[in-house]
């Protein structure tokens, strides 16, 4: 089960880099259009704010494929980093919405399981 757990945790994080690969212009983008607004198009941020969410959206995308390996590890740290990592993934996904919707929904469920089982071992 650690390590299903773990590697939906890895491929969460790998997702995040499109958070970073279209606001800097980084491959083909055409599933993700390019556009400087968030809060469904109410805050315009421009090229260089858009670029400084891409850089956000990176920090939890590593720190989701760290606690997927440390989850699949069984270390002590790996459910807090996963917390953290949710927390922070679901704060992004809200802001991009409703581009990241989806990630809003897998947060929240991993934060539920979480809470369920008190931590990831």
């Amino acid at each position: 089960m650690r390590f299903i757990i773990g590697l939906i945790l890895i491929a969460h994080g790998l997702a995040h880099s499109l958070g970073f690969f279209v606001p800097w212009r980084i491959g083909p983008g055409k599933s993700s259009p390019y556009n400087t607004t968030i809060l469904n198009g109410f805050v315009d941020l421009g090229d260089i704010g858009i670029r400084v969410m891409g850089i956000l959206w990176l920090i939890p995308g590593l720190a989701f494929v760290m606690a997927g390996i440390g989850v699949m590890a069984a270390s002590s740290w790996g459910g807090i980093v996963t917390l953290d990592a949710a927390m922070f993934s679901l704060i992004l996904s809200i802001i991009g919405w409703p581009d990241s919707r989806v990630g809003v929904f897998i947060n929240v469920a991993i934060l539920a399981y979480l809470g369920l089982v008190g931590r990831l071992r």
